[in-house]
This record gives C-alpha cells, sequence and structure tokens, in this order.
C-alpha cells in the first residue's frame, strides 16, 4: 500500500491540509501563552502561574468534552467543526487584542485560554469523528499514521516560529499570527464535497442516557479502557512541558528561541518516528507489547530529561520523549478507531479527550506545584518515576492489552 494512499482522498486531503497550518498555528500559540505567563508571573510564584494554564486547559475539557460528543454523533460533523474552528479563531484574536494593548494583568489570558479549551471539546469529537467518513475503512490506518505525522509536524513548526517571532515582535504576534491560520481549515471544510451521509439510525439524540451509553461503551472495553488509563497517567506523572520556561531560563540559560527549540524537541522526535510509523503500523503484530514498551521509554527519556544540564541532551532527551509518544498514540489511535462503530465514535472520543488531554494539563499543574516546592529539576524526575510505577500498574490489571495482537480483521471497524 503506498505511504500516501489516504492523501488520494480530496475530502481527507482538504482536512489534512488545512488542519496542518491550522495547528502549528496553535502550537505557535500554546507556545506563547507559557512564555507569556511566565514574564507576567511574580518571580516566586512562575511554578504555579505555569501550572495554572494546564488547569484552564483542562476544566472545560472535563465539563464539555461528553457533551461535545453527544453533540457529534448527533449532527452533522463537518458543520460542527465550521462553528468550532470559527470559535477559536474568534478567541485568538480577542487574545491577539488583549496583549497588543498592553495589558499585563494573568486573568485574560486564563480565561480565552479556558474559551479556547472549551470550544476544543467540542472540535476534537468532531474532527476524529469526521476522519473516517473521508476514506475507505482499508486505508484508515494509513489516515490516522499521516495524521500523526500532520499533527507533530505542527507540533515542531509552531513553537519554533513561536520563539522567532516573539524574539522578533513579542507574544501578540504570535496570537495574531494563529488567528489567521484558521482560516485554511475553515477553508478546506467549506470545500469538500460528497461526503457519505450517515444513515438515520446512527444518529443518536442529544441526551444524558447517550453519553451514559458512550461512557459504557468505553469502560466495558478493556483494550479501549486499559488504553486511555495508560495514556492518563504516563502524561500525568510526567508532563514536562509547562516547566519548560522555567527549564530555559534556570536551568539551561537559553532565550526564547531556545524556549522555541526545547519547545519543538519532542515533536521533532515525533515527526520521525511517524514517517516510520506510516509504513510500518500495518507490520507491528505484537501491538499491545509494543504499546507498554513505547510507554516505558517515554517515562525513562523523562527522566533523562530532568537530570540533565545540557541544552543538547536536553533536546535529545526530549525528542526521545516525542518518538516514543508518537508510537503509543498512533497504536492508541488505531486501536479506539478500529473497535468503535461510527454511531458512537464521537463520544469514544470524548470521554478519550478526558484521558488523553486531562493527563498532561492537570499533569503541568501537578509539576508546577512540585516545581514550585523543590525545583524544576525534581519535579520532572519524580513525574518520571511516576509514570514507570504508573504503567507497571496498569499493565498488571489490564493484561488484555500486552496480549493485544494485529487479528486478520483488524482493519475492520467494528459494528
Amino acid at each position: 500500500m503506498p505511504a500516501l494512499v489516504a492523501l488520494g482522498h480530496r475530502n481527507f486531503r482538504l482536512l489534512w491540509t488545512g488542519q496542518l497550518v491550522s495547528l502549528t498555528g496553535t502550537m505557535m500559540q500554546n507556545a506563547a501563552v507559557l512564555w507569556h505567563v511566565s514574564l507576567l508571573a511574580q518571580g516566586g510564584e512562575k511554578g504555579v502561574a505555569l501550572g495554572l494554564v494546564g488547569l484552564v486547559r483542562v476544566v472545560p475539557i472535563v465539563l464539555f468534552s461528553l457533551v461535545g460528543g453527544v453533540v457529534a454523533d448527533a449532527r452533522d460533523r463537518r458543520r460542527l467543526m465550521l462553528v468550532t474552528q470559527s470559535l477559536m479563531a474568534i478567541v485568538a484574536t480577542t487574545l491577539a487584542v488583549v496583549t497588543l494593548s498592553g495589558s499585563r494583568a494573568l486573568w485574560p489570558i486564563y480565561l480565552l485560554t479556558a474559551l479556547g479549551s472549551a470550544a476544543v471539546a467540542f472540535d476534537a469529537p468532531a474532527r476524529q469523528s469526521l476522519m473516517p467518513m473521508l476514506v475507505p475503512p482499508e486505508h484508515l490506518p494509513n489516515a490516522i499514521s499521516l495524521s500523526s505525522i500532520m499533527m507533530q509536524t505542527a507540533s515542531v513548526l509552531g513553537p519554533t516560529l513561536a520563539g522567532v517571532v516573539i524574539g522578533i515582535g513579542g507574544v501578540g504576534w504570535a496570537y495574531v499570527l494563529n488567528a489567521l491560520s484558521f482560516l485554511a481549515v475553515l477553508h478546506g471544510l467549506a470545500a469538500m464535497r460528497r461526503l457519505p451521509e450517515r444513515p438515520v439510525q446512527e444518529r443518536t439524540a442529544v441526551s444524558l442516557g447517550a453519553a451514559r451509553e458512550g461512557l459504557a461503551f468505553v469502560f466495558r472495553s478493556p483494550l479501549l479502557r486499559g488504553a486511555m488509563l495508560l495514556d492518563f497517567f504516563a502524561c500525568f506523572f510526567a508532563s514536562a512541558t509547562a516547566l519548560l520556561p522555567m527549564f530555559a531560563q534556570d536551568v539551561l540559560g537559553v532565550g526564547p528561541t531556545g524556549y522555541g527549540w526545547l519547545y519543538a524537541a519532542a515533536s521533532a522526535g515525533a515527526v520521525a518516528t511517524s514517517a516510520v510509523m506510516v509504513r510500518a503500523i500495518e507490520r507491528i503484530e505484537a501491538r499491545g507489547r509494543v504499546l507498554l514498551l513505547s510507554v516505558l521509554s517515554y517515562a525513562l527519556a523523562t527522566i533523562l530529561f530532568g537530570l540533565s544540564h545540557s541544552f543538547w541532551l536536553s533536546f535529545a532527551a526530549l525528542a526521545a520523549t516525542g518518538a516514543a509518544d508518537t508510537v503509543s498514540m498512533v497504536l492508541r489511535n488505531v486501536i479506539r478507531q478500529l473497535h468503535t462503530p461510527d454511531r458512537l465514535r464521537g463520544r469514544m472520543t470524548s470521554v478519550n479527550m478526558i484521558f488523553f488531554m486531562g493527563g498532561p494539563q492537570l499533569g503541568e499543574l501537578e509539576a508546577g506545584l512540585v516545581a514550585q516546592w523543590a525545583g524544576p529539576m525534581v519535579s520532572v524526575v519524580t513525574g518520571g518515576l511516576g509514570a514507570l510505577v504508573a504503567l507497571g500498574v496498569v499493565a498488571w490489571a489490564t493484561p488484555a492489552l500486552a496480549r493485544y495482537r494485529r487479528a486478520r480483521d483488524a482493519f475492520r471497524p467494528s459494528v
């Protein structure tokens, strides 16, 4: 099968290219927000201030993601994305206006970050549920791998551009560029044609019962439940992103450009690994064991980063975390998409968002509090050790993960 086969489908190509531009802007803004907060926070409160960014990002996800999943299963997913992407563009524009006006207050940054996260709670279930409608089932694993490349490429370009833009024009211009980047994905969504019609019986009502059905589906499946728990606890303990400004400024002594490179390091490793996974995904038989080994590698690389005083060793360790996380992410996405019926995809994604985004964002708060008490290096090293313990517990409690293999009919979505 050609490595780029999914891009041969016009609608998927439109979404993929639009998201590449838009996510690059979003990743640029995410890096800029952390740098912005670190500049505005009082010296002794920097760790807590950075940790709070993770908290304001995760609270809307917890509050709204289940609703977002139900809406994605009940409504037209493309149209829902047009609304959510427009709302995120408005948030970015407002953030730019507030910053360029000279405001020194932290609360508008927190508020606008939370509003953007609330939009994501509706956007992500719609986007991930839309993707299987854009390619035939046999090309879905390839589409998932290509989406991983797109996300990781954006994660490299965005923070790197953030460092350059902040250094030249200031934080506000990073927000301006992000606002403009949404035009690409809005154009891609508007240009889609001949999307398959979803059968009426596959659309659910927007109700509490529909949300309960999605939760029950996920927690009845050992594979889905185990993969999500593994992701949550590994990212909760080993999340170091929020502390990168402290490492850049206080441990490694590099400026905004060095910070941009550090922020992008994990994604640099992820991009290289994603390119390999495009071809390798269909050859990996012992998928469960590879998934567990990737999380082990992620935790060990995090510990190495926490111990490093060298910029390039830190960069390499972060790149290794990105490579390991990409292997884990691709395998988890394949498991979720191929073992979830279409009528439940939005709700499954919304439950996964609580684990996928809740883990790292709550982890950023935990990392910030520990860094405030014992310093950033202690925070990251103990977090890596915690991830190792979590890996052992989840693997022991969910033996189905280690046993999971690529079945003959693995590429047929469950019904």
